[in-house]
């Protein structure tokens, strides 16, 4: 018998169909003797209805009140996969983040987890009840709700099963487990066994939709088992993500190819060469909040040198008007910049062994005329920025170069 999170997204949750078909999954997981908890998230679609509601009203949504709004597309699934455990016969208990409490810190639209209240929870699975919790979302110390961004129903799940320290969180999504790279763009993409902690925070960090990279920092600092699997599929094992890297595990030097088309990159010329000149340019960006990714400063000449940085594309305009608002202060010539970008990264642990990797990549892309506007490297990753219009020919050149259509 065993303590299992599981946790359903949006188009696992997306009619009343599939919420009873969860409901069937999660009636077969409790007869076999299991605990469970399930998190879920609103119904796929409700999100985005929810916040172009807000903006209807105001076109700047007031962070406070639009986490109010939006946390009740989970509120609803709840409710409705309680009452479809019901008619399962199980005993069920729903609960919103605040009620569980889950408490977080007061970064309205993308709140961080600092505690979860997990003694309720404890006590309903005592009771022998399946506890379905709010995903996304939480509360903070005045009381007020809080949401976790895009993805957070992912983190929910694994917060979880670390508080409850859970056996296993199974993730359950539209798509099977993790693959060497989308395979809407490389029909040859082939779904990987077992990949590392290490892998699967890159690949999520650099793109990969599957897994919110939120929730792998989670996993990976709290040891939970953490398995991808398919809402759709009565069998399968999905990927399963392990700790650390096994004798018997698939010996790919490259793991998968993660990309990313959310990019912008900002350009600053001209800037005086001197000491602390990046955190005047980069210190209001992340005043504001802004995530910064790729950083190139260029080698000085005649006292001056030229910066560029990447910065996700939705806050692309917004970290231009901060930059234009300290131009005068920090020197800079001009401040320009290009929103048709994309970053495309190779990922494998076996990097560490394994020398020609980066030069295999920059061949097989010269070759097919695409231009490296920018290089980024960690021990087992390389990341390239790239003309928005090359991405899914890069990935598929890329894919086929590192053979990861075939089994290893």
């Amino acid at each position: 018998m065993a303590l299992i999170v599981q946790k359903y997204g949006g188009t696992s949750m997306g009619s009343p169909e599939r919420i009873k078909n969860v409901a069937r999954r999660v009636a077969k997981y409790k007869s076999q003797g299991h605990d469970v908890v399930v998190v879920v998230s609103a119904m796929s679609g409700e999100t985005n209805r929810l916040i172009a509601l807000a903006k209807e009203i105001q076109a700047q949504p007031d962070p406070r009140e639009l986490d109010v709004i939006i946390a009740t597309g989970e509120q609803v699934t709840i409710g409705l996969l309680s009452m479809a455990l019901r008619d399962q016969g199980l005993e069920a208990r729903s609960y919103t983040g605040a009620q569980v409490k889950i408490l977080t810190d007061s970064s309205h639209t993308k709140a961080r987890i600092q505690h979860i209240d997990e003694a309720p929870i404890r006590a309903d699975l005592k009771a022998g009840k399946v506890v379905v919790v709010a995903g996304f979302q939480g509360v903070d110390a005045e009381g007020n709700i809080t949401t976790l961004g895009r993805g957070g129903s992912d983190t929910t799940g694994v917060a979880l099963a670390a508080a409850l320290r859970a056996d296993e969180c199974q993730i359950y999504t539209d798509v099977d487990g993790v693959y060497t790279t989308d395979p809407r763009v490389v029909p040859e993409a082939r779904r990987l066994k077992t990949v590392t902690f290490e892998e699967m925070l890159e690949m999520a960090s650099l793109g990969s939709k599957v897994l919110q990279i939120r929730s792998v920092e989670f996993a990976g600092k709290y040891k939970v088992k953490l398995r991808v699997l398919s809402s759709f599929q009565e069998e399968g094992e999905g990927t399963l993500i392990t700790f650390e890297e096994e004798d018997n595990m698939e010996k790919a030097i490259i793991s998968g190819i993660a990309f990313n088309r959310d990019e912008a990159r900002i350009n600053v010329t001209g800037v005086p060469d001197k000491p602390g000149i990046a955190y005047q340019i980069l210190g209001p960006v992340a005043d504001a909040n802004i995530d910064v990714d790729m950083i190139i400063q260029n080698v000085g000449a005649e006292g001056h040198t030229d910066f560029s940085f990447t910065v996700p594309r939705g806050e692309y305009q917004k970290a231009l008007g901060i930059l234009e608002g300290v131009k005068a202060h920090i020197g800079a010539k001009s401040i320009s910049g290009e929103d048709k970008i994309c970053k495309v990264s190779v990922v494998g642990v076996g990097m560490r062994s394994h020398v020609g990797i980066a030069s295999t990549m920059f061949r097989t892309l010269a070759e097919e005329g695409i231009n490296i506007q920018m290089i980024s490297t960690s021990e087992i990753k390389i990341s390239v920025v790239l003309d928005e219009k090359y991405l899914e020919l890069a990935v598929r050149v890329l894919h086929k170069a590192f053979n990861l259509d075939q089994e290893p």
